[in-house]
């Protein structure tokens, strides 16, 4: 049992709670949705160094590896380690980029590389190694996260001292604060293995030398390494595999909708209530949470009674969820009947294995009325376990149960129930002659209904038991006394006042209910009303407008509506008027909403000095604005029972900015297709327009040589009418690829062949210049089109001309790699501009040089075009002695063997 907690009740199996909603749950479905098409992250977990990480991973690569899988080496340290080192062979190895520091050669995983390469799965070591400054990214953990963006799966290595949540407990123990962490939220969706090894066989390990060299392994021992520690870090490791575990198998249940608790890790659920001693609830959970390393939630049930609170206890609720958000909880606020209700239910959905509870010195009236939480709890059971504190741990008394306020105050309604009694006595005697005084005491049931229907319980009761003693004081005998001379009649006094408390019971329940039910059909429909007002809008300005005075009718705040204009955030809209310009800390927390996509100003964590609160309006598409709220009085924006309503029509406001942002978007590509359709009408009419007078100038220059065979200004005529060819070919080429067009008629060809059919045809423009030809003879066949590979390498050979510099050599480099055939064409020009290798393969996208040789742009977009079309990957890259490298890469479907119509 946990310090501060007072009682643990382990509940036996029962119906209460087996029963959970039979509809997925749409956040579950959400982030199954948002993992579509990204990549998976598979993590090799272990307790410290040495465990066997790299080689497991390396092992597990290799066997995909075997399997068809097109794996690569993004990064992977082998220390110098011979058996590692042997691993790695088998592998297709990125060559990492490097990078100069403090006169030094860094070398880094080069991220831009494995992009390029597109691999189905990279194998990236030491995920939390810190890059080198002036890296695309800080750590490298970032560097994989765009490797999944892209779709490429990926395999890395962690040890547990490096999650930044443990950070500070690793350090506690072993003395060593790790500098480079990662975030907890990458364990978001990944597969977690565990690599485990017993404390003696590291030790073994790292005395044999094969973790550490030996001067740095002996102080390792004496320190990090010592069996106490090893045996912390594995403890460690496990449990945070099993709470990922938990997280996945929860995903799971809730977007399949399947009942069940499914306990393979603890969760944890407090309950917090407007009483004071609930922040020590809020620890008793922390403590519980971080004992199970189990996440956990506070959850405030708004009940009816709610409406009675004063704003001491509004403010005592909304600083308890508070601290349970900085302590690290999620929290919730859930409308209900009755606590007992509001629990049940959110535990169903939460699937909560442990609750903590208050027991506060209540009286026997008040748990009579609303029911012990304990005993419901223990009565539902399957498998939770309950755990009571004493919330009212300072002494302090709680506060006495207020019945429901009344418009007309509370002496005018115990007044009014006397004048209900007193009307009630004068109906009885003017009805007794006719009925008799057996009939007479069912009129004073109606008083009871009235006053319980009209002003709660309590008055209900007060009115049933002063019904009871009139009827007693004027007309049982003897009369105007109150003693009864007829046993009988005493009977029938106290079954009308039994009578009168159930029905005041039952009313002031029915009450209670229909106040939610009322206060929930209001809330929808204001929900209802405000997206209405939104789908009408259909400009930014309409938009603003309406989120700033609906936010600011239903919550009764000031409100402003931000969003990026020229170079930062501005006020677009507000309510009830203009505001003026921010200060500069309100300003700071606007930004931070806008570029963290978290709440921050007032009430908050963050620059909590500032006089408003900002709120990201955040969808998919990010964040599209920024919603600053503010009390006049000063006090926190948000109360606890207007939380659920502030985030519904958060969202609703986020949804419509992104649907004018989409519309904005449709409207942009609306118009570019249009431009692309003129476009491609442009192109095929020059195209088919000037091929017969090309024609005609062709057949001129092929009579006039032979008239004339050895005049030197034919040679020039002859190779610019090809060239000019070559320009028409392209824009038809262009056209068909525009318009999806090409037709495939793929075949086993030899590269070799390929190659000098195209330095063939293209001996004109290579007169003069030496072509290196690098192509082995034993290269298996590709399966291509012919006629689109002869196009591929035409519009790469001729590119490499005119870029590669005046009679500079052309090299053509054909190599077989583990997966793939590779052919590249290498050129002694400028290169490529930095940052622009894929950018060059767009439409009308001209390298260095490209206007002083009459390059049209269209060259590499066909080569592109055409490689896609065949399933050739076709990437650009600069070489380390200068000039460019242009690679077709035919991976192992298209070698010889591999089904030709598959490719197709």
């Amino acid at each position: 049992m946990l310090p501060g907690i007072g009682i643990v009740w382990p509940l036996r199996q029962g119906r209460g709670m087996t029963d959970p909603e039979s509809r997925p749950s749409p956040e579950a479905l959400l982030r199954a949705a948002s993992r579509e098409g990204r990549g998976r992250l598979k993590i090799f977990l272990g307790a410290a160094p040495g465990v066997g990480k790299t080689f497991e991973m390396l092992r597990e690569g290799a066997e995909r590896l075997r399997g068809g899988t097109d794996v690569v080496v993004a990064v992977v340290e082998t220390h110098g380690r011979a058996e590692t080192e042997a691993l790695v062979a088998p592998f297709e190895v990125v060559a990492r980029s490097q990078r100069a520091y403090r006169g030094h050669v860094l070398e880094e995983m080069d991220l831009n590389a494995v992009l390029a390469r597109r691999p189905e799965l990279a194998l990236v070591d030491e995920f939390a190694h810190s890059n080198v400054d002036g890296s695309r990214h800080p750590k490298r953990w970032q560097d994989v996260m765009e490797l999944l963006d892209a779709g490429i799966d990926v395999y890395t290595t962690l040890n547990i001292q490096h999650v930044e949540s443990l950070n500070d407990v690793v350090a506690s123990f072993t003395r060593v604060r790790v500098r480079e962490t990662v975030p907890d939220s990458v364990f978001d969706g990944a597969e977690i293995e565990v690599v485990d090894l017993p404390p003696d066989e590291l030790i073994d390990r790292l005395k044999a030398g094969k973790v550490y060299v030996p001067a740095e392994a002996s102080r390792a021992l004496g320190h990090f390494f010592s069996k106490p520690n090893l045996s912390a870090l594995r403890e460690m490791a496990l449990r945070r595999a099993a709470l990922s575990i938990d997280r996945a198998l929860l995903d799971h249940l809730d977007a399949g909708a399947l009942p069940g608790t499914f306990a393979g890790g603890e969760r944890v659920l407090v309950a917090v209530s407007e009483l004071p001693g609930s922040d020590i609830l809020v620890r008793s959970a922390k403590r519980l949470a971080d004992a199970l390393r189990a996440p956990w939630q506070a959850i405030h049930v708004e009940t009816p009674r709610a409406q009675q609170f004063c704003e001491d206890e509004k403010r005592r609720i909304a600083d308890t969820l508070r601290l349970a958000a900085n302590l690290g909880a999620t929290i919730a606020t859930v409308p209900a009947g009755s606590v007992t209700e509001g629990l049940t239910t959110h535990i169903r959905g939460m699937r909560a294995t442990q609750l903590v509870v208050g027991k506060s010195e209540r009286s026997w009236w008040f748990e009579w009325r609303h029911g012990s939480v304990v005993s419901a709890m223990l009565r539902l059971g399957n498998g939770l376990a309950v755990h009571v504190v004493p919330a009212a741990a300072d002494g302090s008394r709680p506060p006495t149960v207020r019945s429901a306020p009344h418009a007309w105050g509370g002496r005018t309604a115990y007044g009014a129930i006397v004048a209900l009694i007193g009307l009630t006595v004068g109906l009885g005697k003017l009805a007794e002659p006719w009925i008799g005084l057996g009939g007479v005491d069912l009129f004073f049931l109606l008083p009871v209904i009235v006053a319980s229907a009209r002003y709660g319980l309590r008055p209900g009761l007060v009115c049933g038991l002063g019904a009871g003693l009139a009827y007693n004081f004027f007309f049982l005998p003897p009369l105007h006394t109150f003693t009864i001379a007829d046993p009988q009649s005493v009977l029938t006094l106290f079954v009308l006042i039994g009578i009168a408390a159930f029905t005041a019971n039952l009313t002031g329940q029915l009450k209670a209910r229909a106040t939610i039910g009322a206060r929930g059909a209001q809330e929808n429909a204001a929900i209802a009303a405000f997206g209405q007002a939104l789908a009408k809008a259909s400009d930014w300005e309409t938009t603003s407008r309406i989120i700033c005075e609906e936010v600011c009718r239903l919550l009764d705040l000031s409100v402003v509506l931000l969003n990026q204009r020229s170079a930062g955030l501005a006020i677009v809209a507000s309510c009830p008027d203009k505001p003026g310009e921010l200060d500069p800390i309100n300003r700071a927390a606007a930004d931070w909403a806008w570029s963290r996509g978290e709440v921050a100003g007032s009430g908050t964590g963050t620059l909590s000095a500032a006089d408003w609160q900002f709120h990201p309006l955040k969808t998919a598409l990010g964040v599209l604005a920024v919603i600053g709220m503010a009390r006049p009085d000063g006090r926190d924006p948000v109360r606890a029972d207007q939380a659920v309503l502030l985030e519904t029509l958060l969202g609703q406001a986020a949804l419509a900015h992104e649907r004018l942002r989409l519309e904005d978007e449709v409207r942009e590509v609306t118009v570019l297709k249009e431009r692309d359709r003129l476009r491609a009408a442009l192109l095929s009419s020059i195209g088919h327009d000037l091929r017969t007078p090309l024609t005609s100038v062709a057949s001129a220059v092929e009579a006039a040589g032979i008239e004339l065979p050895h005049a030197p200004t034919l040679a020039i005529a002859r190779m610019e009418v090809a060239r000019l060819r070559r320009y028409l070919d392209n824009l038809v080429d262009m056209v068909r690829i525009d318009a999806g067009a090409l037709e495939l008629h793929p075949e086993p060809i030899d590269l070799i062949d390929a190659v000098a059919g195209a330095v063939h045809d293209l001996k004109e423009l290579f007169r003069g210049r030496h072509i290196n030809l690098k192509v082995p003879v034993n290269l298996p066949f590709v399966t291509a089109d012919p006629t689109l590979l002869h196009h591929i390498l035409i519009n790469l050979l001729a590119n490499a001309a005119q870029h590669g510099g005046e009679g500079g050599s052309i090299t053509i480099e054909g190599r077989r790699t583990p997966d793939a055939v590779e052919l590249s064409i290498l050129d002694g020009g400028p290169g490529l501009p930095v940052g622009e290798e894929s950018r060059i393969f767009e439409t009308f996208t001209q390298g260095r040089g490209g206007d002083r040789h009459g390059g049209s742009g269209l060259g590499l977009a066909i080569v592109k075009g055409f490689a896609d079309a065949m399933g050739v990957r076709a990437s650009a890259a600069n070489q380390q002695e200068g000039g460019a490298a242009f690679t077709l890469h035919f991976p192992r479907g298209l070698l010889e063997g591999a089904s030709p119509a598959s490719h197709a």
